[in-house]
């Protein structure tokens, strides 16, 4: 017996998102942050550092080391940003050529994520009842209404905000898990496609890191598959099967079968994280998977389900990870999408006021602190940035300041056309969340830039070591951090020692951690000389000590 879905939708509500306002919305998204932004601490950077030792030949590429120090068997990401630097480093630099396969990666993700949910909604259990007299909603553009929806969720995610838009090995793991979505969505129209699809992503995913959340993915797409009454779908289950034993088989070969599990579990931060990191589709999820709970089982919520729970799972067992929780937020917002047909008028007002106030709060917030680095007024808030970041100089950048400015006007028009009151689009509800996300992200990375780059960077760090080493010296280093390391590989022209204690270099590098409330007294080295303490300038407890050989 086929239980009547919830969903009623008439045709005036499946309105096509304009493709130009959502392509110029993702570019909104994507791009800022791509050019002249700094590798941050600790993951960005550290990735960029293992991709430098690569193209320098300092480390085998099965076998990536910074200072002698390995990777943790994310080898395939630091191929790709290799490679890429050895293709396009010359015209872009080294830093923007490991970056741009990465952006790539985000955009893959957003499309294959409307790509899986425009075939999931295509399902006849997830279409809209038929009206007495006509005038429900196209089945196709019912299905293309539901998948823009699950990209504005996807942007509007506050977890993917700032993860998102790094050079580090989980975009790769990001985009596999998109493409398994996107397989096991595909498989009852597009024969080929979804079984390349789930074929390469989970060995993608293994040879980046997380061979044990592809297997849990594997599992979770082969229960699917068994249970579905689709013949297309049940067919990918031998080629499900088969991805999953090839990412064993890659993670066994490239040594990357890593599964961290914490000493001590901390519920209430775990909570916490779950709470902001997945808002606001979270709430959406849920109130489909109540909707919707009499077809749980159905393939247009039982695929976004099983592989999002996989990545829930993952983040608990290693204790509240945010980065193996990323990888549930393709899957969530696929699940957010199908909230959207049985939404109720007063909770997209709220979703709307709420994001209104939240994200002007925020813009406004930026300009005033952006305003207050450059002519000192506010006195109070300047005197309080130049005292978190000491030594930052802001510099004016016209271009920055055009598209800040451009970026608020255009939000100032999208929440004027929200609350028009004349809009009946089933997506209505997720496009100041969206476009809120993406107005503060600009307005990040082209306003505060300079001073993020400052504060959130090794270089000012590393430019001070560099003020007494000298370029291409050979260093040893000592309780150096993994970031720090490859920040000094990035920003300085040093020579790191792939053994420590190397009789050949003349300069030994020491991390040191000290209150601020201790006087600062150099440790004695036998046969060293102490020269200087370099200070990181918004964290004076990171210092470097530099010794000399005697």
């Amino acid at each position: 017996m086929n239980t009547p879905n919830p969903a009623l939708v008439s045709q005036r509500a499946v309105q096509r998102l304009p493709r130009l306002a959502l392509w110029l919305l993702c570019a909104a998204y994507v791009l800022p942050g791509v050019f002249g932004r700094e590798p941050w601490k600790n993951a960005d950077v550290t990735a960029v550092g293992y991709m430098f030792s690569l193209l320098r030949g300092d480390a085998s590429w099965l076998d990536p080391t910074i200072a002698g120090i390995g990777s943790d068997g994310s080898l395939l990401p630091y191929w790709i940003g290799a490679a890429n630097m050895h293709l396009m480093g010359g015209l872009v630099g080294p830093v923007l050529a490991a970056r741009l396969p990465f952006v790539l990666m985000l955009v893959g993700t957003l499309a294959l994520v409307w790509y899986a949910t425009l075939h999931l909604a295509r399902t006849e259990a997830a279409q809209p009842l038929p009206f007495a007299f006509g005038g429900e909603a196209d089945p196709v553009d019912y299905a293309r209404a539901i998948a823009d929806g699950s990209v504005l969720a996807l942007i509007s995610t506050l977890g993917l905000l700032q993860l998102g838009h790094e050079t580090t090995p989980e975009l790769v793991q990001l985009l596999g898990t998109a493409l398994f979505i996107y397989g096991l969505a595909a498989g009852p129209y597009r024969c080929w496609q979804s079984r390349l699809g789930v074929v390469v992503a989970l060995p993608m995913m293994a040879a980046s890191g997380a061979a044990t959340t592809a297997v849990m993915l594997a599992l979770a797409g082969s229960w699917v598959c068994l249970r579905s009454s689709s013949e297309g779908l049940r067919r990918l289950l031998p080629w499900t099967l088969a991805s999953g034993l090839l990412a064993a088989l890659t993670a066994w070969a490239l040594g990357g079968w890593i599964w961290r599990i914490p000493a001590q579990f901390d519920a209430l931060s775990v909570l916490r994280l779950l709470a902001w990191f997945t808002w606001p589709v979270w709430p959406l999820a849920a109130w489909t998977l109540w909707q919707w709970r009499r077809h749980i089982l159905r393939r247009h919520l039982a695929i976004p389900l099983t592989t999002g729970g996989a990545g829930v799972i993952a983040s608990l067992a290693m204790g509240g990870s945010d980065r193996a929780l990323m990888l549930a937020l393709p899957a969530l917002a696929v699940l957010a999408a199908f909230a959207l047909p049985t939404l109720r008028r007063s909770m997209g007002a709220a979703i709307d006021w709420f994001s209104v106030f939240f994200f002007s709060a925020c813009a406004i917030s930026i300009w005033v602190i952006y305003a207050a680095m450059h002519t000192r007024v506010p006195a109070k808030i300047a005197a309080n940035v130049y005292k978190l970041a000491p030594g930052f100089e802001a510099v004016f950048q016209l271009p920055a300041l055009v598209l800040a400015v451009l970026g608020t006007l255009i939000w100032l028009a999208l929440v004027r056309w929200r609350t028009g009151r004349n809009q009946h689009a089933i997506w209505k509800s997720l496009v100041l969340p969206a476009g809120g996300v993406a107005l503060n992200w600009l307005l990040l990375m082209t306003l505060w830039l300079p001073l993020l780059d400052y504060a959130r960077s090794y270089r000012p760090l590393v430019q001070r070591v560099a003020q007494q080493v000298p370029a291409g010296a050979c260093v040893n280093t000592d309780g150096l951090a993994r970031g720090q390391l490859a920040a000094l590989s990035v920003h300085a022209d040093l020579k790191l020692a792939p053994q420590p204690g190397d009789p050949a270099c003349d300069w030994l590098l020491v991390a040191w951690h000290e209150s601020r409330h201790r006087r600062f007294v150099p440790p004695v080295r036998a046969g060293w000389r102490w020269v200087a303490k370099a200070e990181r300038p918004t964290d004076r407890k990171e210092s470097i000590l530099i010794y000399r050989r005697r």
